[in-house]
């Protein structure tokens, strides 16, 4: 199992994070290229294996023929998606929003706003606002101020269900959630190819972080890979 603690990119201006990708595994690798091999009863040919850092890497074997099935196309490279991913992703609420159409093979447990919108202080590092002209930051923190006013007045005054409503309501969708999220490789692949190339940042830091797993650029990038070592 691919372990690493902590992938962290972060775009910072006024000390405001953007996206937060952290505590990323990849598992199952080694019994996805065996199962590859099935249709050919070719087990014999495996070359992979663990080395000292107890990290499972490809063989030039495997990996050849783990590369000739991602490019022969979805139906022959089914082994991608028994290569599982999770991480922990704390984004604003307008990137989840578009995060939420990829429902195959997905998987995400968040933090509840619905129960714990009043149990911190709000403060501008809970917000997404990097890209904010000068005028509207200003504006925006004393939004933020009066959130935090009404927070007060909801835990100090009997927890009024309208002081609950005004804090959802009024919650900005720059508010940054943190949720533990699953996928394959195979939905890595759709999610990379639909949006390296997004208006929003957030994306090209995603997409940064797939190239960051084991073997994402020869299965999950491969054919921008390819169209890159043409030209060179």
């Amino acid at each position: 199992m691919y372990n690493e603690n902590r992938y962290l990119t972060v775009y910072q201006s006024k000390g405001v994070h953007m996206i937060q990708l952290e505590r990323t595994s990849v598992m199952n690798l080694e019994n996805a290229i065996r199962g590859a091999r099935n249709p050919m009863n070719s087990w014999g040919r495996m070359d992979s294996g663990y080395d000292e850092d107890g990290q499972f890497v490809l063989g030039p074997n495997d990996l050849d023929l783990a590369r000739r099935l991602r490019k022969a196309g979805s139906d022959h490279r089914k082994f991608l998606r028994q290569v599982f991913v999770s991480v922990d992703v704390t984004a604003p609420l307008y990137w989840w929003k578009e995060y939420d159409t990829y429902k195959v093979a997905t998987v995400a447990n968040s933090t509840s706003t619905m129960h714990k919108i009043h149990s911190k202080p709000f403060e501008l590092s809970d917000f997404s606002c990097d890209h904010m002209t000068e005028g509207t930051l200003a504006f925006f923190e004393t939004v933020i101020e009066k959130l935090e006013e009404i927070r007060l007045r909801y835990v100090n005054e009997g927890k009024n269900k309208e002081d609950w409503y005004d804090l959802i309501q009024l919650l900005p969708s720059s508010y940054n959630q943190m949720r533990t999220c699953t996928f394959n490789y195979e939905t890595l692949i759709n999610i990379y190819f639909a949006r390296r190339n997004h208006k929003l940042l957030e994306w090209h830091t995603f997409c940064d972080w797939i190239l960051t797993l084991p073997y994402g650029r020869e299965l999950i990038a491969a054919e921008e890979e390819e169209a890159g070592s043409e030209l060179q």
